[in-house]
């Protein structure tokens, strides 16, 4: 079996200084992960995206590369526009809502606020409603300020076609991403009121803090329990909150932590991890809650995950 590109950078390592190939698939893996990830919603998936990708890296004659970095978000991008087309089909019979896979973030993701916002729950779901090539332009001109002729070799595009792409993609998240950045500090302050009022069922103060037209989301991927159907509104979502978590036997607490560059709480039963819960707060009030319960989608949340731009 062949081994990672991380495993094959350690052994890279041991015998001595790394070799070219090696020394440069290091230096961008965190930004080619941020990529394949912000493209695919799953941790899990872009980090065979990066395997593929090291697979191609490692064959090529550096020589005749003229931008490391380009070269190798191209090549990362083409795996992670293949693999996408293929997750859009198997995503068609899963069981209940689909949700990006959660990851335990450093600290400094959040301190770039543009990084944070565009691998929030709610922005990857946003992006899961353009189509593929949509989807690889928006993320890569957007967010990686790619020029409009590298991303037409990444996605075998003109230039001219590229440009139209992304002004259609531009308007369709305009249209559907939250109105505002809030920082790390606001949304801190708000899901610390929300964890206590959850914790003491506390109904009416879930009521002041949720949003009239809030949306809950639960991915259990047919494995765990979890809503099949978003929850939508503040009576609903409060009454099925006041009676849940707080009062579930085994149930350790709320805990706060870092998911995706934003504050979000973890529930832990009987001490192991159950549910990450990540959220969205628009104008002091939480506008979308995403709990995601299958067990596959949890495995990032045992360690920082570095993201890069």
């Amino acid at each position: 079996m062949v081994g990672t590109p991380q495993t094959a950078a350690d052994a890279g390592r041991g015998a001595g200084s790394p070799d070219p190939a090696t020394e440069a698939f290091l230096t961008h893996r965190n930004l080619l992960f941020t990529v394949a990830y912000e493209l695919l919603g799953s941790a899990a998936d872009a980090e065979d995206v990066l395997q593929e990708t090291w697979l191609r890296w490692a064959g090529v004659d550096l020589g005749a590369v003229r931008d490391q970095r380009a070269y190798l978000v191209r090549i990362a991008t083409r795996q992670a526009l293949t693999r996408l087309r293929a997750l859009g089909r198997r995503r068609e019979s899963y069981v209940g809502p689909w949700l990006p896979e959660p990851l335990l973030t450093a600290p400094d993701v959040a301190d770039d606020v543009a990084l944070a916002d565009s691998v929030s729950m709610a922005m990857l779901l946003v992006l899961e409603t353009l189509g593929p090539t949509e989807r690889a332009v928006f993320v890569l001109r957007e967010v990686f300020d790619l020029g409009y002729d590298e991303i037409a070799e990444a996605v075998d595009k003109s230039p001219a076609t590229v440009r139209q792409i992304a002004h259609r993609a531009r308007a369709h998240v305009a249209a559907r991403r939250p109105r505002r950045v809030v920082s790390a500090a606001e949304t801190r302050t708000v899901l610390d009121a929300f964890r206590r009022a959850v914790e003491t069922g506390d109904l009416q103060r879930l009521l002041d803090l949720l949003a009239p037209d809030v949306v809950l989301l639960g991915d259990g991927g047919g494995v765990k329990q979890a809503v099949l159907r978003p929850v939508v509104g503040a009576d609903k979502v409060a009454r099925l909150l006041a009676g849940g978590w707080g009062r579930v036997p085994g149930v350790t607490s709320l805990l706060p932590t870092q998911v995706n560059g934003s504050p979000a709480l973890v529930i832990r039963l009987d001490g192991e991890l159950d549910t990450v819960l990540a959220v969205h707060v628009d104008d002091g009030r939480i506008g979308g809650l995403y709990a995601v319960r299958n067990p596959e989608k949890l495995s990032h949340m045992a360690r920082e995950t570095r993201l890069s731009r």
